[in-house]
């Protein structure tokens, strides 16, 4: 398995990835395949951060991060949000989905990005160090439930000491 920048080219691979990846997963709404059109559309899309892992030239599974703002007492903080995160179901609980998110995490840092941000399961992402965004002093203002929007600080206390809103837009 190897994990490399998406590529135009691979597109519509990743749409059948991401559409048959989460017609198994725990929480799905069944639109996360056209949000990812949604979002290289939109002006946050950031194509250096967007990975896909391989298995013997096969798509097993990609991840992306787009531009997330926050708004803080002392003006905007761009940080970026993970959306969405997937694996071929045959290739879950392999370490692909922790080596996708630990590699965008990465290039995220390289980038000059101080924090990530994303709607998934708690459980799941603590691992990764997410929490919910009002540890960090950032008050979630979407209709998705606080427990589900959640904060990772890219780099050591890269949240500490703000006050923020954060709209997370679905």
């Amino acid at each position: 398995m190897h994990i490399r920048l998406a590529q135009e080219s691979d597109y519509q691979k990743i749409y059948e990835l991401v559409q048959t990846a989460f017609l198994t997963a725990q929480v799905s709404d069944g639109t996360e395949q056209d949000f990812v059109l949604k979002l290289r559309e939109g002006d946050t899309f950031i194509p250096q951060l967007e990975f896909v892992a391989e298995d013997n030239n096969e798509l097993i599974g990609h991840i992306m991060m787009t531009k997330q703002n926050i708004q803080t007492q002392n003006g905007i903080l761009t940080g970026v949000l993970v959306a969405p995160l997937c694996v071929k179901k045959e290739y879950r609980n392999q370490g692909i989905g922790r080596a996708l998110i630990t590699h965008a995490h990465q290039c995220a840092r390289q980038l000059g990005y101080q924090a990530a941000f994303l709607v998934g399961d708690p459980l799941y992402y603590h691992r990764f160090q997410y929490f919910q965004t009002n540890k960090f002093n950032i008050k979630n203002n979407s209709e998705i439930p606080d427990q589900y929007v959640l904060a990772c600080e890219l780099n050591h206390d890269s949240l500490k000491n703000i006050v923020g809103e954060i709209n997370i837009v679905e």
